[in-house]
Protein backbone atom coordinates (compact mmCIF):
# COMPACT_ATOMS: atom_id res chain seq x y z
CA UNK A 1 0.00 0.00 0.00
CA UNK A 2 1.42 2.89 -1.33
CA UNK A 3 1.64 6.46 1.26
CA UNK A 4 -0.98 8.45 -0.69
CA UNK A 5 -3.30 5.37 0.11
CA UNK A 6 -2.46 5.33 3.39
CA UNK A 7 -3.23 8.60 4.02
CA UNK A 8 -6.16 8.49 2.26
CA UNK A 9 -7.07 5.94 4.77
CA UNK A 10 -6.57 8.27 7.87
CA UNK A 11 -7.94 11.11 6.26
CA UNK A 12 -11.32 8.90 5.83
CA UNK A 13 -11.20 7.24 9.56
CA UNK A 14 -8.32 8.43 11.98
CA UNK A 15 -10.08 11.76 10.90
CA UNK A 16 -13.20 11.36 11.75
CA UNK A 17 -12.00 9.67 15.43
CA UNK A 18 -10.42 13.34 15.70
CA UNK A 19 -13.15 15.66 14.26
CA UNK A 20 -14.96 13.65 17.15
CA UNK A 21 -12.67 13.86 19.81
CA UNK A 22 -12.46 17.51 18.84
CA UNK A 23 -16.39 18.03 19.32
CA UNK A 24 -16.23 16.22 22.90
CA UNK A 25 -13.23 18.24 23.75
CA UNK A 26 -15.71 21.60 23.21
CA UNK A 27 -18.45 20.48 25.08
CA UNK A 28 -16.08 19.33 27.89
CA UNK A 29 -15.24 22.85 27.40
CA UNK A 30 -18.50 24.81 27.45
CA UNK A 31 -20.79 22.32 28.96
CA UNK A 32 -19.98 21.49 32.62
CA UNK A 33 -22.50 18.31 32.39
CA UNK A 34 -21.47 17.00 29.77
CA UNK A 35 -19.02 15.20 30.99
CA UNK A 36 -20.66 13.94 33.52
CA UNK A 37 -20.99 9.80 34.40
CA UNK A 38 -24.97 10.31 33.97
CA UNK A 39 -24.81 12.44 31.20
CA UNK A 40 -21.75 10.42 29.22
CA UNK A 41 -24.58 6.88 29.85
CA UNK A 42 -27.13 9.00 28.70
CA UNK A 43 -25.23 9.37 25.21
CA UNK A 44 -24.69 6.00 25.30
CA UNK A 45 -28.26 5.15 25.27
CA UNK A 46 -29.13 8.12 23.03
CA UNK A 47 -26.90 6.55 19.95
CA UNK A 48 -27.87 3.18 20.22
CA UNK A 49 -30.96 2.92 18.27
CA UNK A 50 -29.18 5.31 15.73
CA UNK A 51 -26.05 2.90 15.42
CA UNK A 52 -27.96 -0.10 15.01
CA UNK A 53 -30.57 1.17 12.58
CA UNK A 54 -27.22 2.50 10.61
CA UNK A 55 -24.83 -0.76 10.67
CA UNK A 56 -28.01 -1.72 8.22
CA UNK A 57 -28.01 1.27 6.21
CA UNK A 58 -23.96 1.19 5.64
CA UNK A 59 -24.69 -2.42 3.76
CA UNK A 60 -27.38 -0.62 1.38
CA UNK A 61 -25.11 2.70 1.15
CA UNK A 62 -22.33 0.23 -0.23
CA UNK A 63 -24.41 -0.64 -3.21
CA UNK A 64 -24.90 2.90 -3.75
CA UNK A 65 -28.34 2.41 -2.80
CA UNK A 66 -30.43 4.42 -0.06
CA UNK A 67 -33.18 3.16 2.44
CA UNK A 68 -35.90 5.49 3.57
CA UNK A 69 -38.64 3.39 5.07
CA UNK A 70 -36.31 2.39 8.34
CA UNK A 71 -38.35 4.78 10.63
CA UNK A 72 -41.25 3.75 9.67
CA UNK A 73 -40.88 0.06 9.19
CA UNK A 74 -39.49 0.63 12.80
CA UNK A 75 -42.80 1.46 14.27
CA UNK A 76 -44.55 -0.92 12.35
CA UNK A 77 -42.01 -3.65 14.01
CA UNK A 78 -42.68 -2.27 17.38
CA UNK A 79 -46.54 -2.72 17.23
CA UNK A 80 -46.36 -6.13 15.77
CA UNK A 81 -43.65 -6.98 18.82
CA UNK A 82 -45.98 -5.20 21.08
CA UNK A 83 -49.15 -6.95 19.96
CA UNK A 84 -47.16 -10.21 21.13
CA UNK A 85 -45.94 -8.63 24.09
CA UNK A 86 -49.64 -8.14 25.49
CA UNK A 87 -50.67 -10.85 25.04
CA UNK A 88 -51.65 -12.35 28.91
CA UNK A 89 -52.83 -15.56 27.91
CA UNK A 90 -49.19 -17.03 27.07
CA UNK A 91 -46.09 -17.63 29.39
CA UNK A 92 -44.23 -13.92 29.63
CA UNK A 93 -40.91 -16.05 27.81
CA UNK A 94 -42.62 -17.11 25.22
CA UNK A 95 -44.30 -13.88 24.07
CA UNK A 96 -40.89 -11.81 24.16
CA UNK A 97 -39.30 -14.38 22.20
CA UNK A 98 -42.38 -13.78 19.53
CA UNK A 99 -41.92 -10.29 20.00
CA UNK A 100 -38.15 -10.64 18.97
CA UNK A 101 -39.60 -13.36 16.21
CA UNK A 102 -42.30 -10.49 15.08
CA UNK A 103 -39.82 -7.32 14.96
CA UNK A 104 -36.91 -8.72 12.95
CA UNK A 105 -39.78 -11.05 10.53
CA UNK A 106 -41.32 -7.67 9.74
CA UNK A 107 -38.17 -5.77 9.08
CA UNK A 108 -36.51 -8.72 6.85
CA UNK A 109 -39.95 -8.73 4.95
CA UNK A 110 -39.52 -5.26 4.36
CA UNK A 111 -36.14 -4.94 3.37
CA UNK A 112 -37.09 -8.06 1.37
CA UNK A 113 -39.90 -6.07 -0.69
CA UNK A 114 -37.69 -2.86 -0.83
CA UNK A 115 -34.77 -5.13 -2.79
CA UNK A 116 -36.41 -7.37 -4.70
CA UNK A 117 -38.73 -4.40 -6.33
CA UNK A 118 -35.96 -2.40 -6.96
CA UNK A 119 -33.81 -5.10 -8.81
CA UNK A 120 -36.74 -6.58 -10.19
CA UNK A 121 -38.23 -3.80 -12.19
CA UNK A 122 -35.10 -1.77 -11.98
CA UNK A 123 -36.36 1.20 -10.00
CA UNK A 124 -33.99 3.43 -7.85
CA UNK A 125 -33.98 2.30 -4.08
CA UNK A 126 -34.92 5.85 -3.15
CA UNK A 127 -38.44 5.94 -4.62
CA UNK A 128 -39.10 2.52 -4.05
CA UNK A 129 -38.29 3.14 -0.07
CA UNK A 130 -40.29 5.84 -0.35
CA UNK A 131 -43.05 4.07 -1.05
CA UNK A 132 -42.72 1.50 1.63
CA UNK A 133 -41.62 4.17 3.90
CA UNK A 134 -45.98 5.17 3.41
CA UNK A 135 -47.00 1.55 3.82
CA UNK A 136 -45.23 0.78 6.86
CA UNK A 137 -46.49 4.08 8.72
CA UNK A 138 -49.99 3.60 7.18
CA UNK A 139 -49.86 -0.22 8.58
CA UNK A 140 -48.69 0.48 11.60
CA UNK A 141 -51.44 2.76 12.18
CA UNK A 142 -53.83 0.54 11.15
CA UNK A 143 -52.87 -2.20 12.85
CA UNK A 144 -52.80 -0.23 16.36
CA UNK A 145 -55.94 1.94 15.35
CA UNK A 146 -52.89 4.86 15.72
CA UNK A 147 -52.66 4.02 19.98
CA UNK A 148 -49.70 3.16 21.97
CA UNK A 149 -49.04 0.07 23.56
CA UNK A 150 -47.51 -0.22 26.95
CA UNK A 151 -47.57 -3.10 30.13
CA UNK A 152 -45.52 -5.60 28.80
CA UNK A 153 -43.87 -8.05 30.56
CA UNK A 154 -41.95 -6.71 33.73
CA UNK A 155 -38.91 -9.05 32.97
CA UNK A 156 -39.20 -7.21 29.49
CA UNK A 157 -39.17 -3.61 30.70
CA UNK A 158 -36.37 -4.19 33.41
CA UNK A 159 -34.13 -5.71 30.79
CA UNK A 160 -33.75 -2.32 29.12
CA UNK A 161 -32.29 -0.74 32.19
CA UNK A 162 -30.04 -3.31 32.95
CA UNK A 163 -25.80 -2.50 32.52
CA UNK A 164 -23.08 -4.43 32.05
CA UNK A 165 -19.60 -3.23 34.05
CA UNK A 166 -21.68 -0.13 34.26
CA UNK A 167 -22.62 0.35 30.53
CA UNK A 168 -26.10 0.33 29.12
CA UNK A 169 -27.05 -3.14 27.53
CA UNK A 170 -28.80 -1.59 24.92
CA UNK A 171 -25.06 0.16 24.04
CA UNK A 172 -23.73 -3.22 24.22
CA UNK A 173 -25.77 -4.45 22.02
CA UNK A 174 -25.17 -1.85 19.46
CA UNK A 175 -21.34 -2.44 20.13
CA UNK A 176 -21.78 -5.96 19.66
CA UNK A 177 -23.65 -5.65 16.00
CA UNK A 178 -21.26 -2.81 15.17
CA UNK A 179 -18.59 -5.92 15.46
CA UNK A 180 -19.92 -8.24 13.32
CA UNK A 181 -21.35 -6.10 10.30
CA UNK A 182 -17.34 -4.90 10.54
CA UNK A 183 -16.16 -8.42 10.21
CA UNK A 184 -19.02 -9.26 7.52
CA UNK A 185 -17.92 -6.64 5.28
CA UNK A 186 -13.78 -7.14 5.68
CA UNK A 187 -13.84 -10.76 6.58
CA UNK A 188 -16.06 -12.44 4.43
CA UNK A 189 -16.67 -12.92 0.64
CA UNK A 190 -19.98 -11.67 1.17
CA UNK A 191 -18.81 -8.10 2.31
CA UNK A 192 -16.46 -8.55 -0.28
CA UNK A 193 -18.27 -8.70 -2.93
CA UNK A 194 -20.87 -6.06 -1.12
CA UNK A 195 -17.76 -3.91 -1.87
CA UNK A 196 -16.94 -5.05 -5.18
CA UNK A 197 -20.78 -4.69 -6.28
CA UNK A 198 -20.52 -0.81 -5.08
CA UNK A 199 -17.60 -0.32 -7.19
CA UNK A 200 -18.63 -2.03 -10.61
CA UNK A 201 -21.59 -4.08 -10.16
CA UNK A 202 -20.91 -5.31 -14.01
CA UNK A 203 -17.40 -6.89 -13.62
CA UNK A 204 -18.65 -8.68 -10.45
CA UNK A 205 -21.91 -10.14 -12.68
CA UNK A 206 -19.36 -10.81 -15.89
CA UNK A 207 -17.52 -12.45 -12.94
CA UNK A 208 -20.30 -15.11 -12.74
CA UNK A 209 -21.85 -13.87 -9.11
CA UNK A 210 -25.41 -13.07 -8.64
CA UNK A 211 -25.64 -9.42 -7.95
CA UNK A 212 -29.23 -9.87 -7.31
CA UNK A 213 -29.01 -11.61 -4.69
CA UNK A 214 -26.59 -10.09 -2.78
CA UNK A 215 -28.44 -6.59 -3.58
CA UNK A 216 -31.87 -7.91 -2.25
CA UNK A 217 -29.96 -9.30 0.94
CA UNK A 218 -28.74 -6.41 1.85
CA UNK A 219 -31.68 -4.61 2.18
CA UNK A 220 -32.81 -7.51 4.46
CA UNK A 221 -30.07 -7.23 6.63
CA UNK A 222 -30.88 -3.60 6.70
CA UNK A 223 -34.52 -4.48 7.48
CA UNK A 224 -33.29 -7.26 10.23
CA UNK A 225 -31.64 -4.18 12.02
CA UNK A 226 -34.24 -2.25 12.06
CA UNK A 227 -36.48 -5.07 13.81
CA UNK A 228 -33.27 -4.97 16.62
CA UNK A 229 -33.44 -1.49 16.67
CA UNK A 230 -36.89 -1.51 17.34
CA UNK A 231 -36.90 -4.35 19.95
CA UNK A 232 -33.95 -2.00 21.78
CA UNK A 233 -36.44 0.97 21.44
CA UNK A 234 -39.26 -0.37 23.04
CA UNK A 235 -36.46 -1.85 25.72
CA UNK A 236 -35.59 1.50 26.37
CA UNK A 237 -38.78 3.40 26.63
CA UNK A 238 -41.11 0.37 27.47
CA UNK A 239 -43.74 1.62 24.92
CA UNK A 240 -44.68 0.59 21.44
CA UNK A 241 -46.29 3.51 18.93
CA UNK A 242 -47.16 3.77 15.47
CA UNK A 243 -45.59 7.40 15.60
CA UNK A 244 -42.28 6.17 16.88
CA UNK A 245 -39.15 6.50 14.29
CA UNK A 246 -40.24 9.82 12.58
CA UNK A 247 -36.83 11.35 11.01
CA UNK A 248 -35.12 7.72 11.92
CA UNK A 249 -34.05 7.47 8.04
CA UNK A 250 -32.37 10.69 7.86
CA UNK A 251 -30.14 10.50 11.09
CA UNK A 252 -29.07 6.88 10.16
CA UNK A 253 -27.92 8.22 6.33
CA UNK A 254 -26.19 10.84 8.15
CA UNK A 255 -23.78 8.40 10.13
CA UNK A 256 -22.88 6.41 7.63
CA UNK A 257 -21.77 9.10 5.17
CA UNK A 258 -20.25 11.35 8.41
CA UNK A 259 -18.32 7.98 8.78
CA UNK A 260 -16.94 7.79 5.57
CA UNK A 261 -19.47 5.41 3.63
CA UNK A 262 -19.63 7.24 -0.23
CA UNK A 263 -23.05 7.70 -1.68
CA UNK A 264 -21.44 6.30 -4.74
CA UNK A 265 -20.71 2.70 -3.32
CA UNK A 266 -17.70 1.15 -2.58
CA UNK A 267 -16.07 2.82 0.15
CA UNK A 268 -16.91 3.02 3.37
CA UNK A 269 -16.37 1.03 7.28
CA UNK A 270 -18.51 -0.06 9.71
CA UNK A 271 -16.34 1.58 12.10
CA UNK A 272 -16.77 5.09 10.11
CA UNK A 273 -20.33 4.29 10.99
CA UNK A 274 -20.16 3.76 14.52
CA UNK A 275 -18.11 6.90 14.74
CA UNK A 276 -20.48 8.58 12.34
CA UNK A 277 -23.63 7.62 14.82
CA UNK A 278 -20.88 9.01 17.97
CA UNK A 279 -20.66 12.12 16.53
CA UNK A 280 -24.58 12.75 16.10
CA UNK A 281 -25.10 11.91 19.30
CA UNK A 282 -22.47 13.92 20.99
CA UNK A 283 -23.61 16.74 18.78
CA UNK A 284 -27.03 16.37 19.63
CA UNK A 285 -26.44 15.94 23.33
CA UNK A 286 -23.97 18.82 23.74
CA UNK A 287 -26.55 21.37 22.21
CA UNK A 288 -28.94 20.95 24.30
CA UNK A 289 -26.60 21.30 27.39
CA UNK A 290 -25.82 24.81 26.20
CA UNK A 291 -29.01 25.71 25.21
CA UNK A 292 -29.86 24.96 22.04
CA UNK A 293 -33.74 24.40 21.73
CA UNK A 294 -35.67 21.71 19.47
CA UNK A 295 -35.72 23.60 16.42
CA UNK A 296 -32.00 25.42 16.37
CA UNK A 297 -30.71 21.56 16.87
CA UNK A 298 -32.34 20.76 13.81
CA UNK A 299 -30.78 23.36 11.83
CA UNK A 300 -27.44 22.21 13.21
CA UNK A 301 -28.10 18.71 12.43
CA UNK A 302 -29.01 19.78 9.06
CA UNK A 303 -26.04 21.78 8.37
CA UNK A 304 -23.97 18.72 9.31
CA UNK A 305 -25.78 16.00 6.96
CA UNK A 306 -24.98 18.83 3.68
CA UNK A 307 -21.56 19.20 4.83
CA UNK A 308 -21.04 14.94 4.95
CA UNK A 309 -22.68 15.26 1.55
CA UNK A 310 -20.00 17.63 0.15
CA UNK A 311 -16.96 16.22 1.93
CA UNK A 312 -18.33 12.84 0.42
CA UNK A 313 -17.71 14.53 -3.39
CA UNK A 314 -14.52 15.50 -1.84
CA UNK A 315 -13.56 11.80 -0.73
CA UNK A 316 -14.32 10.08 -4.07
CA UNK A 317 -12.26 12.64 -6.02
CA UNK A 318 -8.77 11.82 -3.61
CA UNK A 319 -9.97 8.09 -4.47
CA UNK A 320 -9.93 8.57 -8.19
CA UNK A 321 -6.48 10.51 -7.81
CA UNK A 322 -5.12 7.84 -5.69
CA UNK A 323 -6.00 5.30 -8.09
CA UNK A 324 -4.47 6.65 -11.24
Amino acid sequence: MNTRRIAYLMLREVGIGIALIFIVALFVAFAPMFASFINITNIFIQISINTIIAVGMTFVILLAGIDLSVGSVLALSTIIAGLFLTQKSLPDSLVIALAILGAIGVGMACGFVNGYVSERWKVHSFVVTLGMLNIARGAALEISKARTMFRFPPEFDAFGSKTFIGIPVIFVIAIVLVAIGSVVLRRTVFGRIIYAIGNNEESVRLSGHNTRFYKVAAFVICGALVGIAAITYMLRLNIASPILGVGFELNAIAAVVIGGTSMSGGKGSMIGTFLGACIMGVLNNGLLLIGLGDFARQIVTGCVIILAVVLDTYRNKASKLLSQ
